[in-house]
């Protein structure tokens, strides 16, 4: 075993076929499924050790601030850092009128559901939210869901029938996908906001099945490369061919749109005319639950009996809900739009000062701020540096994305100062050196064929 390539290279999978490898393998397929990985976490501690890349799964010891007190994964202090890890882009989950909203909650509503949205889960605030929400949105139905994974797997999952299609977005988000193979076998990509190739797709389908349904799939924001499609192609080409299009506008709604904090479809000017919006609160409102919206009569029904996520599961809590109230009304505030405006002028500079330091940063100004880095051996320890220099940052790697273009995603927070943004530049600098360095010195004892990167 190359321990050395696992460690610095090897996925999940790869950690578990090593195992694999060293077990009969008569016995592995007379044994228990969870046996496979009853030796996972002892190989995963001392391979992690040795290079000390262990960056997932930290812990925060307090609230989500700019700086913050951080653990690793298992307790071992981190020491103060400098927060770009967090999806709290408003910076509203440590606010006051935020925290407020929750106490106020709990006193008049308690903390819990206690039951399904199809019988007796849905509360005050959790039905006002529903309709703020069609409100601000300038659609007629909205329906609320636990999380917003849970919306967007739901949504697709409850409208598509085995006889119908899907075609989605390549990068389309992993519950898209997802809730997207749970309802159907015909489920086709297209490239990354490539309107032609979607074309193509969808006239080969309707030259196919002339009368199925069809879902076209896509983000406003997409969070691994900060870029947005032309909603109004994918909206227009949806209709010409019959299909409907279902839009996951969970990283810029409330954050890009500076006017009004709609994200791309009020940039692009299709607010209200998207067959189909499915989003979460979790990014810039501060709470734990998703939405699915619609102008479409029946959606609301068709998702409560119909949509699993939905039907099956505990209602999000009058906590949250009430949290999400008060986070809408803020980012609705003048509070709200001086925020995006910090988030955008932030994220300008980042990006101004990283091109600069011949870094490739990719997609547009948002409150995620992606830099390639390429071998995942690379990106592992330029992370695990970063972290030593005081700065949280989040690694994406495969299979997340592709192979070879591993990036730190930077998550800006409305709240970051300028002094922030030198200080995290420059500890990037001094962390792709360092990794640089030590793996020159890896390599230089590896044949060609082995080399990491």
């Amino acid at each position: 075993m190359d321990e050395c390539k696992l460690v610095l290279q090897g996925t999940l999978a790869d950690f578990v076929a090593s195992l694999d490898a060293g077990r009969d393998a008569g016995q592995h397929a007379r044994g228990s499924l969870v046996e496979r990985f009853r030796q996972l976490p002892v190989l995963w501690d001392q391979m992690l050790d040795l290079f000390k890349v262990d960056t997932f799964s930290k812990q925060i010891q307090g609230p989500l601030l700019t700086k913050v007190a951080a653990s690793d994964r298992r307790g071992r202090p981190l020491g103060q850092c400098l927060n770009f890890a967090t999806q709290d882009y408003l910076a509203l989950s440590y606010h006051p009128a935020i925290r407020q909203a929750a106490i106020d909650a709990i006193e008049t509503y308690g903390v819990h559901a206690a039951g399904s949205p199809a019988l007796v889960g849905n509360s005050v605030p959790s039905v006002m939210l529903e309709r703020a929400m069609s409100q601000w949105l300038g659609m007629s139905e909205c329906v609320l869901f636990p999380t917003g994974w849970g919306a967007c797997f739901g949504a697709v999952k409850a409208l598509v029938r085995r006889t119908d299609h899907v075609v989605l977005d390549e990068l389309a988000h992993a519950s898209l996908q997802e809730g997207a193979r749970a309802a159907t076998n015909s489920v086709y990509a297209f490239r990354h906001l490539c309107v032609s190739s979607l074309e193509r797709r969808l006239k080969r389908l309707r030259a196919q099945d002339p009368s199925g349904g069809i879902l076209v799939v896509t983000e406003s924001l997409y969070s691994m490369d900060s870029d947005v499609p032309d909603l109004k192609a994918h909206q227009e080409l949806a209709h010409r061919y019959g299909a409907n299009l279902l839009v996951d506008v969970a990283h810029d709604l409330g954050v890009l749109g500076r006017a009004h904090g709609l994200g791309a479809m009020e940039v692009q000017g299709v607010l209200g005319q998207i067959d189909l919006v499915v989003g979460s609160f979790s990014k810039a409102f501060a709470a734990n639950c998703g939405f699915v919206a619609s102008n479409h009569p029946g959606l609301k029904l068709a998702m409560r009996f119909g949509s699993g996520p939905n039907t099956f599961s505990t209602a999000p809590s009058p906590i949250q809900t009430a949290v999400a109230l008060k986070g809408l009304e803020i980012v609705q505030s003048s509070e709200g739009l001086a925020c995006r405006q910090r988030i955008f002028e932030r994220s300008t500079a980042l990006r101004a000062v990283l091109d600069a330091m011949g870094l490739q940063v990719l997609g547009q100004p948002s409150a995620i701020v992606p830099v390639l880095m390429g071998g995942v051996a690379r990106s592992r320890l330029t992370a695990r540096f970063m972290v030593e220099q005081g700065v949280l940052v989040n690694l994406v790697e495969h299979p997340a994305v592709a192979r070879n273009t591993s990036r730190l995603r930077l998550q800006l927070m409305a709240t970051h100062e300028p002094e922030h943004l030198q200080a995290c530049a420059e500890a990037l600098g001094t962390a792709i050196g360092q990794a640089d360095d030590m793996l020159r010195e890896i390599n230089a004892g590896r044949d060609p064929q082995s080399q990491l990167v």
